[in-house]
This record gives C-alpha cells, sequence and structure tokens, in this order.
C-alpha cells in the first residue's frame, strides 16, 4: 500500500465528511483532524491488503482495522505531506504530530524498539448517520475512589498530558500523586464515568491553596507542574487544612474530558458539577475567592477564556501561563451560554 495514494482509494470529498465529525473538539484543530482522517484510511487499506482481503474502490466509509498496524515514521509523512510537500514536514515532524494524536486520545502507539505500530482508538459513526454512539453513551459524574480509579485516572492523564512534550508524564508517578491527593482532600476530586460499565471518561482536581503557597500563582508555571515532572519530588503547593480562614485560592490541577466524549452537553455537565463542586469547597474554606489554572496550549487557552479566566502572569514561558478568574464570576457563571462561544459538537 503506497501512502502517497491515499486519495485515490479515499477521495477528499469523504474525507472531509469525517473530517467535520471531529472539528471543535477540544484540542483538535483542523490540521489534526484531517491527518488522523488520513491516517485511518491508510492502516484499514493496509491491512485489508495484508490479509489478502479484497477492496472495493473507491472506500466511502471507514472501518475500525483491528488491533495495531506496522506504520513507520517515514510511512506517516507520505500520509501526512506527501501530496501537497511544498518543503513542509519530516519524518521527526511526522511522528511528533503521531504523539499528539495519542495524547488526542484518537490512536494509541506500541513501538517496541524496531517497529511503530498503531491502532485507532477513537472510531467516528458513518457521516450519513445522524447520531453517534459517544453521544448516545450516557455519562455520570461522580467522587474519585482511590481504590478503583487511581490506575484508570493516571494513564488516562498521562495521554491526555503527551501533547505537553516538554514534560514526562509517568503513568505510575501521577498514580501515586492522585492517591496521595486522595487522602489529603478527596472533596475536590472527582470523575465522569460511563453509565454502562463505569469506565471513567473525564477527570477533575481542585485543590484548596494554604497561603503560603499563593506565591507560586506568580510565578514562571512551569514550575507547578508538579503532576508531570519527572525531576521535582516535593510539591510545591502546601493543601490547606478544612476551615482556615486565610485559603483564599483554589488551584485547578488537572480538567480534562477523554476526546470522543467532548461533545457540548458533556462539557457542560462536568462543568456544573465542577460548580457545585467548589461550592461544597467553600463550607471547608469560606474565604475562597480566586480560581487559578495552567493554560498549557492555546487550546487550553479559549476554553479558559470562554470561562472567565484571563492570563495573570505575561512573562512567562511561551504557550504556557497562568490564568486566574474571580470564583464567585466563576459560580454565577452560565455554562451553557459560556460554552456557546466554543464550536463543540
Amino acid at each position: 500500500m503506497n501512502p502517497a495514494t491515499i486519495d485515490q482509494w479515499f477521495p477528499v470529498e469523504q474525507q472531509l465528511k469525517y473530517v467535520s465529525l471531529l472539528k471543535g473538539r477540544v484540542g483538535i484543530t483542523r490540521r489534526r483532524a484531517e491527518y488522523f482522517v488520513r491516517l485511518w484510511a491508510y492502516l484499514l487499506l493496509k491491512q485489508q491488503q495484508e490479509l489478502g482481503k479484497r477492496i472495493q474502490r473507491p472506500l466511502t466509509q471507514l472501518e475500525l482495522p483491528e488491533g495495531f498496524v506496522a506504520c513507520s515514521h517515514r510511512e506517516a509523512y507520505e500520509i501526512f505531506y506527501g501530496q501537497n510537500n511544498n518543503g513542509r514536514g519530516s519524518d521527526r515532524s511526522a511522528g511528533l504530530m503521531i504523539d499528539q494524536l495519542v495524547a488526542l486520545g484518537l490512536i494509541e502507539k506500541d513501538f517496541d524498539g524496531n517497529t511503530t505500530c498503531i491502532r485507532i482508538r477513537s472510531s467516528l459513526p458513518n457521516p450519513d448517520e445522524s447520531t453517534s454512539t459517544e453521544k448516545s453513551v450516557q455519562l455520570v459524574p461522580d467522587n474519585f475512589d482511590h481504590r478503583i480509579d487511581t490506575i484508570p485516572v493516571a494513564n488516562f492523564l498521562a495521554r491526555a498530558f503527551v501533547l505537553n512534550r516538554r514534560t514526562t508524564a509517568a503513568p505510575h508517578r501521577i498514580a501515586r500523586i492522585l492517591r496521595i491527593w486522595a487522602e489529603q482532600y478527596p472533596t475536590g476530586m472527582r470523575v465522569l464515568r460511563r453509565c454502562d460499565n463505569q469506565h471513567i471518561v473525564g477527570f477533575y482536581s481542585l485543590f484548596p491553596t494554604a497561603k503560603e503557597s499563593e506565591k507560586n500563582f506568580f510565578l514562571p508555571p512551569r514550575k507547578s507542574l508538579y503532576l508531570l515532572s519527572s525531576t521535582r519530588e516535593t510539591d510545591p503547593y502546601k493543601l490547606a487544612e478544612p476551615g482556615d480562614l486565610s485559603c483564599t485560592s483554589v488551584y485547578n490541577r488537572a480538567w480534562q474530558i477523554d476526546t470522543p466524549y467532548q461533545q457540548r452537553v458533556n462539557i457542560c455537565q462536568f462543568l456544573e458539577d465542577s460548580k457545585k463542586t467548589l461550592m461544597q469547597m467553600q463550607a471547608d474554606f469560606p474565604n475562597l475567592c480566586d480560581l487559578y489554572t495552567i493554560a498549557i496550549d492555546p487550546a487550553n487557552e479559549q476554553f479558559a477564556s470562554a470561562l472567565g479566566f484571563q492570563k495573570n502572569s505575561y512573562n512567562s514561558e511561551r504557550s504556557l501561563f497562568w490564568m486566574y478568574v474571580p470564583l464567585d464570576k466563576y459560580l454565577a457563571l452560565d455554562i451553557e451560554q459560556a460554552m456557546s462561544v466554543l464550536r463543540l459538537a
């Protein structure tokens, strides 16, 4: 299977139908959507040819390949940039794009030291169908249970954080940190579960911060990426004790929904749940008034800005900065109206 002939087997007009199903999801740009659809089509065609199956040409609908399919960075380069290269792209940039698709939850990657294999993780419906499986699945916010949720959430976050390639995100380290947080203050930790199988598709952690740690919100945010750092062993943020009247700040340490479930209804449901959690936290910390988060990339910034967050640091690293919103303003926010400015499914 020649990667450069994808358009002959799966016409551009059909590709664009699938791209339209992905556009607007948090973190998925049009280019990422296009590359994902082309990669999916190539892996499907390659596997069918290797299995000796007859392929109807042109394809009108994509099916999931079975398991992992070998795909080198050179093949990925041809898939992504081969048609209209114009000097853009390389094997390395193709590999980085694969990592981004992994981080977005669209694919899985396995490398045994010699061969890179890819599995399509996020299925999409036939564009001609009016409903999708993901939209029909009911989700419910729930408490984080450290006994059953720690490992799934750690793997979920590690995969999501791959987009920030400047840091590492080892699942075993994240799992250890999550259990520490859950022991200290479980109120601020919540998950979003599928009702049918209880699988976790979302997670957030709201951390009431002790007064002596507030200065960190005005320092370069890279120094605060404790959850992602492979070298920092001491958490720069100290948890406030319930009843501490000097606690005024909440640090949103993680807020993530898995890519296939980033529809407007799910995002709004989870945001409304975070408002309820913050109001519950106010009973423990009566003087809470400031809410901080770190924007790791432009998609995070766009999402946070829609919720009323503003940049709190203008001299930090490129595309990594603190954002702030008054807690009262956030609690009074009409979530549905705020999310209406974003292109969400």
